[in-house]
């Protein structure tokens, strides 16, 4: 049944020209070189420092890995961090 909803989303995605980040609840990231990264469709800060910051996803956890990262504003879904960033992962 999980496997005919996945289907059905995106056989709607494509019908209506949606973005798929929208139909399947995905996280969507801008990053500006390795100075800004901006990431939307965030559930929430876990953990923050200058090196380090952990936001929960709707399907796991997005780290991101720097130097000297501060968060410059932060909304219900959406989180805009500067600073050296390093790495970025996602995990599932």
């Amino acid at each position: 049944m999980r496997r005919f909803g996945q289907k059905l989303r995106k056989w709607t995605a494509e019908v209506l020209d949606l973005p798929q980040d929208v139909v399947f609840d995905l996280p969507r990231m801008t990053m500006i070189g390795d100075r800004q990264l901006y990431i939307e469709n965030h559930r929430g800060v876990l953990h923050f420092s200058p090196e380090k910051l952990r936001l929960a996803l709707p399907t796991g956890e997005l780290e991101v890995m720097g130097q000297e990262l501060v968060i410059r504003g932060i909304w219900t879904e959406e989180v805009f961090i500067e600073g050296i960033i390093v790495q970025v992962q996602i995990n599932g």
